[in-house]
């Protein structure tokens, strides 16, 4: 038995009637905590990217004490810090028709209508308050000449309405939530403790009450209670092991909760980002990311014959094929992620890729500096091209950069209600760890947007609706107990394999076993395979790891270890999930439902639903948890960018 269907669930505390005023009804329908009650109050939060770091702050700036926990040796070292290109937001500074609604409409769309209404027309709502947060922070993003803040596009939109600091936009981001952050620190409001992993969640009275974690350096096992706590751990595209994701991102944290009862959804929603340094061979741990804002001015091409392998300065005009922009007139080089990924899957698969292995495409620079003037391009790219130069030791100025797709984002994550609030009382997730915003797509530069939103101004708006009955009384000890206790043998248990294999060579095999069967193309032969291949790996990893050191001291094999585990068991998640959803949508593409011209083809009638899933055992058949989507605003259409 694949899975089991249990009973319907569904977003009560999303208000009705018109979208336009959802958020603002819900904010004043919502209960108040006043300032000397918050003093009583402790908020866990567990992460500090952009949507960890900003809640952090903004909660302590309101009063309530948080602890915050992140397993970097810095906050200011979350993955967050790698992000690249933008942040979208509808400000319409370019006056070129831009508004919350057309934002609204183009996340909609671009999710390929996989996601709530109500969700996404806050995120459009909040999305022009962030940038007027991040400007007064002093975050230095681009400006034009006359001193305006500049904006470029994106893919799957047509006007430019992403805000961006060269091609270090995250990082700015993250600095100034960081000093929102410190300055909470310095004033005690906030407790950090970095170097820190949590390994549980606490459930007593059937709230989440706090955490059980593990200090990566002495190995000491602890306990944090709280009223409430909030995870901003970040998405699980390490699955598959080669990723653009930082090497020490993981699931850990949110599976863990999921093992404690928090339903997880649409965990077979992954993102394949188009534009990445492509594989170079087996050594390599991790992908590179070439940010999305290069293709506001590279174009994509191959050879128009299959095995041309000339150098592309010999390919003369005639004799190339700018597939995006002539498969996709309207929309050219900026179609969403998963259209231009398939599209470079399709032209490689066809004989015509370039580099080694035929796996990759030009992104070509040639005509921008021709119109602009090198100077202009690298003011616009430079970082980026310095990057690229330093890991393939070509200059982008000169010959064009070869791009390949790669596992980037995660859509699916911890099922969250209107208000944030997971189906364990008590536990909120944030950022890219939900599920809530993206759909079966995220459009490019909406993950800032995403976790800034929910971290500065949702999470602080609706938490106090559930703190309004703190504090919640003493945690019952035997709780206490069982997630220590838990945390300990699980830590035993690896430490006494004692086999013949890494944690990291059971993390390779698992990854491309995703990439094979899960990755950018899908289909039920090959989703069996993984599902019947999975469970062995497991038992083997649980037979044959071998886990060196102690727990009591630093051991990063320890730690790699004990996320590879996770990872194990989410695969077979994913893979469910995967072959259960028989239609294809966004980056979920099924090789067995897709159109003559090879577009995905959605199936509304039977797959319009949020898939959030039940943990019922490891090697058990989870259950299925259908939410039903409604269409008020945008009608579910056959996504076109032609």
């Amino acid at each position: 038995m694949l899975y089991v269907d249990g009973d319907p669930i569904a977003d009560t505390r999303a208000p009705d009637g018109p979208i336009e005023t959802r958020w603002e009804r819900r904010r004043f329908a919502a209960r108040l905590v006043n300032p000397a009650n918050r003093r009583k109050l402790t908020v866990v939060v567990v992460g500090t990217g952009l949507a960890g770091g900003s809640a952090a702050a903004t909660l302590a700036e309101l009063g309530y004490n948080v602890l915050s926990f992140c397993y970097q040796d810095s906050p200011r070292r979350a993955h967050s810090i790698a992000a690249q290109g933008g942040i979208n937001a509808a400000k319409n500074y370019a006056g070129d028709g831009d508004s919350v609604h057309r934002l609204f409409h183009d996340t909609v769309k671009g999710g390929d209508f996989r996601s709530r209404e109500s969700n996404v027309h806050r995120l459009a709502e909040v999305s022009t308050s962030i940038i007027d947060q991040c400007v007064a922070q002093g975050v230095p993003f681009a400006r034009e000449y006359g001193g305006l803040l500049d904006t470029r596009s994106f893919g799957g939109a047509q006007v430019s309405r992403t805000f961006y600091a060269r091609g270090q936009t995250g990082q700015q981001l993250l600095l100034g939530a960081y000093q929102a952050l410190a300055r909470q620190i310095h004033a005690g409001r906030v407790t950090s403790h970095p170097r820190t992993e949590m390994l549980d969640l606490v459930v007593s009275d059937g709230r989440a009450r706090g955490v059980v974690v593990r200090d990566l350096v002495t190995g000491e096992i602890t306990t944090h209670l709280a009223d409430a706590v909030v995870l901003a751990t970040g998405g699980y595209g390490n699955v598959f092991h080669l990723s653009t994701n930082a090497k020490g991102c993981n699931t850990t944290a949110i599976w863990r909760a999921h093992r404690r009862g928090a339903l997880f959804a649409n965990p077979c929603y992954t993102q394949i980002h188009p534009t990445c340094i492509p594989v170079s061979g087996d050594h390599q741990s991790k992908l590179t990311l070439m940010s999305e804002s290069l293709r506001n001015d590279g174009r994509v091409w191959v050879p128009a014959r299959a095995g041309d392998d000339r150098a592309p300065g010999d390919i003369p005009e005639a004799e190339r094929d700018y597939y995006l922009e002539r498969i996709y007139p309207s929309f050219g080089n900026l179609v969403p992620r998963d259209i231009a990924s398939r599209a470079a899957k399709a032209v490689c698969d066809a004989g015509r890729g370039v580099g080694p292995g035929g796996l990759g495409v030009y992104l070509d620079f040639a005509d921008a500096i021709s119109r602009l003037g090198r100077a202009a391009v690298a003011a616009r790219y430079g970082n980026l091209f310095e990057m690229y130069q330093r890991i393939t030791d070509e200059d982008p100025y000169a010959v064009p950069m070869r791009i390949y797709p790669a596992v980037h984002y995660t859509m699916g994550g911890l099922w969250v209600d209107y208000d944030l609030r997971s189906t364990i009382p008590g536990l909120f997730v944030i950022g890219e760890a939900n599920f809530s915003d993206h759909g079966a797509n995220r459009l490019g530069a909406s993950a800032l947007m995403q976790g800034l939103a929910d971290g500065y101004f949702v999470l602080p708006a609706v938490i106090g609706d559930y703190l309004a009955d703190g504090p919640f009384g003493a945690v019952d000890p035997r709780d206490l107990h069982d997630a220590e206790d838990g945390v300990r043998a699980g830590i035993a248990a690896l430490l006494s394999v004692d086999g013949d294999r890494t944690p990291e060579s059971f993390h390779r095999e698992l990854g491309r076993l995703m990439w094979d069967h899960c990755g950018m193309e899908r289909s039920e032969e090959g989703l069996r395979k993984a599902l019947e291949r999975i469970p062995s790996l497991r038992d083997e990893f649980w037979r044959r790891v071998k886990v060196t050191g102690s727990g009591s001291a630093l051991n990063q094999t320890l730690e790699k270890a004990g996320r590879v585990a996770d990872f194990l068991e989410l695969a077979e998640l994913m893979c469910v999930d995967a072959l259960h959803r028989t239609e294809s949508c966004g980056g979920h593409f099924r090789a067995e439902s897709q159109t003559a011209e090879g577009d995905a083809r959605r199936d509304d009638e039977h797959f319009s639903y949020v898939a959030a899933w039940e943990f019922a055992g490891v090697g058990e058949p989870p259950v299925l948890h259908k939410e039903q989507l409604v269409f008020d605003t945008v009608r579910p259409s056959v996504r076109s960018y032609k």
